[in-house]
């Protein structure tokens, strides 16, 4: 399967700059929910299409996005920067990355849990604020230790940087359902 890594940008163009209020947002979980549907928007080919992008934000407000096709270009966008992905990587190599992810598993009944979360909430409360960031590196590292099982990877080093929640609401999901969680860990 071809894979494309993507440097996208918004558009300096005023019909752009007219909706930056509300493509970046200045509450953290608002600026999430925006970006995300904003990055839908240029993988968004038909109604039915699943979710077959990752992304991240660079500093400066741009986009770095690995995908399973192009991007498709609109005028909210500067010109994107594609090429192929594929990287030759060899038994052995060391990288290091930096890691945003949503570190859940899936519990009986089918329902998914943030592993940080739940260690934490198994805590009395006077000492959650105490350990939440030891925990975060524990669990995260534990956690990325199982992807690697399963994905043919080995983690040396884990830190968790920063541990936080963000409701990202989505299309058609009750207030209850559209909690979401991202951490960032890093670096490896």
């Amino acid at each position: 399967m071809a894979l494309y890594f993507s440097h996208i940008r918004l558009s300096r163009n005023p019909s752009a700059r007219a909706l930056a209020a509300l493509l970046r947002p200045t509450e953290s979980g608002e600026r999430t929910s925006a970006q995300h549907h904003l990055l839908w928007s240029v993988f968004a080919d038909s109604a039915e299409r699943e979710r077959d992008f990752l992304w991240r934000e660079e500093r400066d407000g741009s986009f770095l996005t690995l995908s399973a096709r192009p991007p498709l270009q609109t005028d909210l966008f500067e010109p994107h920067q594609v090429k192929p992905y594929a990287p030759a990587l060899a038994p052995g190599e060391h990288l290091d990355f930096l890691l945003r992810a949503n570190a859940t598993r899936m519990r009986r009944g089918g329902k998914r849990e943030d592993v940080v979360k739940a260690s934490i909430d198994a805590l009395e409360q006077h000492e959650r604020a105490g350990q939440r960031m030891e925990i975060a590196s524990s669990e995260g590292r534990a956690w990325l230790e199982r992807q690697g099982e399963k994905s043919g990877f080995k983690v040396v080093a884990a830190v968790a940087e920063d541990y936080a929640t963000r409701s990202l609401p989505r299309p058609g999901a009750s207030q209850r359902d559209e909690a979401r969680d991202s951490r960032s860990f890093g670096p490896y």
